[in-house]
């Protein structure tokens, strides 16, 4: 008798993705850009893939299919992933520069810090703290090497 019940994943495709039609996907994909990135909908912590798809007039499943066929991920990586795209430019914009990272992670829409973190690393590899210390590491080099080439010459 076995000790736990493993038994091997199957990698099987939801069948409800092959019920919208390619040009159905590819119409709802463009529409889901246009609301997630060009109406900057994931800088909202509360818009759900309910909420997408009330707005374009379909229902979950298929936003869930559009995303999964069309983006390959799910809705929240998806989301988050312009998340953490707003995020990058932030930390790393001189006029933000006094924000703390929970403030950033407001801004973009996470809803709390842990999910922000975790985004962030997921996708980058390091934590929004040590991005924002990178950057300020690559900045700061720069201006005092040409300060040193002036200073020499003149």
């Amino acid at each position: 008798m076995t000790k736990y019940n493993i038994t091997e994943r199957k990698e099987r495709e939801a069948t409800y993705r092959s019920l919208v039609s390619p040009a159905l996907m590819d119409e709802l994909k463009d529409k889901i850009l246009n609301l997630i990135v060009m109406q900057k909908k994931y800088k909202d912590q509360d818009y759900s893939a309910k909420k997408l798809a009330a707005d374009l007039g379909t229902n979950t499943r298929y936003v869930s299919a559009v995303v999964n066929v069309k983006f390959h991920m799910n809705y929240t990586s998806f989301v988050n992933k312009y998340r953490i795209e707003e995020a990058m430019s932030i930390l790393t914009d001189k006029r933000y520069q006094k924000l703390r990272i929970e403030e950033v992670s407001d801004m973009v829409g996470f809803s709390n810090r842990q999910s922000f973190y975790a985004s962030f690393y997921r996708i980058m590899g390091i934590t929004p703290r040590e991005y924002r210390a990178q950057h300020a590491v690559q900045v700061k080099p720069a201006k005092a090497s040409k300060r040193k080439k002036s200073d020499g010459q003149g």
